[in-house]
């Protein structure tokens, strides 16, 4: 009779999973909310220190420009963690896929198009291997990833060298890409007719001479925006984003139940390769040259903007608009403190105490809403 009472008292107990919350209680689980936060009290403080200029509208696209940049890697390296690993190699493939996609372009004498097609599918191959091997090892991607850091590194120190005859920069990128459409899917800015409009019409700032002093939006900026939106739609409205979360939180329940833990973990590492190459070929047609520091701790700031953005180490949780706004945290920070008196060498004290407070923010917010101790 208890049993029956039991059973009767289970069956009438709603799922945990499909129990209604409050607007607020399901506000107070997303990830980012620390990171929206963190943006929150980091546009205060500089509201109150730093020179109005700041928020002009060049001085925003002066944040937003490396920012962007940075915010491709976090939602990537966010990705990735949420699959339960994560990628030290990142910096050295933005500074290897640079140099294949130089050397392609004014040594080899390829076209742009080939250029970037080659280089995308090396750096997703490349990636792919650096999955296969911790999938088969089952080594710490930490071990994997830490060893390709220091090999990739090295190639491109040694690859320059022969493509430029000893030199460390690869030069002459502008001169033999031109100035076609593709070019401009990666490159420059996006909406000059409309800047030029908003100038003549004294609605945004220009000089004596009528050029508005924000030509446009960095194509990075729309690159960044779009694959934010992308990722986002991914995770929450698709089955792989189930998926990546499965994998993250645990792999053998996943792989029980019929989740391909394997070829999702393998395709998160080639993805964060692609998104390294993508930045590397953004940079290298900005520049016009790439060097063998390009990327250099871009895999520790990566990660740090998508842990600030609410994603674990430990996996399963996480989300990519918390990796944006994580980088966009990172990048009024670094650029900010040049608009204010401090020394620009508290950059990394800032960097690090905001890092610490989202991290607890995170964790004391979802421990009070689930119950966690």
């Amino acid at each position: 009779m208890a049993q029956i009472e039991q059973q009767s008292a289970a069956a009438a107990k709603p799922d945990e999973r499909i129990r209604q919350v409050g607007f607020l209680t399901h506000m107070m689980r997303r990830p980012e909310l620390g990171a929206v936060a963190g943006l929150v009290l980091v546009v205060v403080f500089f509201f109150f220190t730093a020179d109005p200029s700041m928020f002009s509208l060049s001085g925003l696209m002066t944040i937003l420009a490396p920012a962007s940049q940075l915010g491709i890697l976090a939602i990537a390296a966010s990705l990735l963690m949420i699959g339960g690993e994560f990628d030290l190699s990142i910096g050295s493939m933005v500074a290897f896929t640079g140099l294949i996609f130089g050397a392609l372009l004014t040594n080899f004498g390829q076209s742009l198009w080939i250029s970037i097609v080659f280089t995308l599918l090396l750096a997703a191959v490349m990636g792919a291997v650096n999955g296969q091997i911790v999938i088969r090892t089952r080594l710490p991607s930490f071990i994997v990833t830490l060893a390709f850091l220091f090999i990739l590194r090295g190639l491109t120190l040694v690859g320059l060298k022969w493509a430029t005859g000893g030199s460390t920069q690869l030069r002459g990128i502008e001169d033999v890409v031109g100035d076609g459409l593709l070019k401009q899917v990666f490159s420059g800015v996006a909406f000059q007719p409309l800047f030029n409009w908003l100038a003549e019409h004294d609605l945004i700032e220009k000089f004596d001479n009528g050029v508005p002093k924000v030509t446009g939006v960095p194509v990075s900026v729309l690159w960044f925006v779009g694959i934010t939106g992308v990722a986002t739609w991914m995770l929450l409205r698709t089955r792989v984003g189930n998926w990546i979360f499965a994998a993250g939180g645990d792999p053998v329940a996943a792989r029980n139940s019929g989740v391909p833990v394997d070829r999702v973990k393998t395709g998160l590492f080639a993805l964060t390769a692609c998104a390294a190459a993508l930045v590397a070929i953004i940079t290298v047609l900005d520049a016009g040259s790439t060097d063998a520091r390009r990327g250099f701790q871009k895999e520790f700031e990566a990660i740090i903007a998508a842990v600030i953005g609410g994603s674990l180490l430990t996996g399963g949780y996480g989300s990519a608009i918390g990796a944006f706004f994580g980088a966009i945290i990172f990048g009024l920070v670094s650029i900010g403190l040049t608009y204010t008196q401090f020394d620009s060498d508290w950059f990394q004290v800032f960097l690090g105490s905001m890092l610490l407070l989202a991290v607890l923010f995170n964790n004391f917010i979802r421990r009070k809403v689930t119950g966690e101790r």
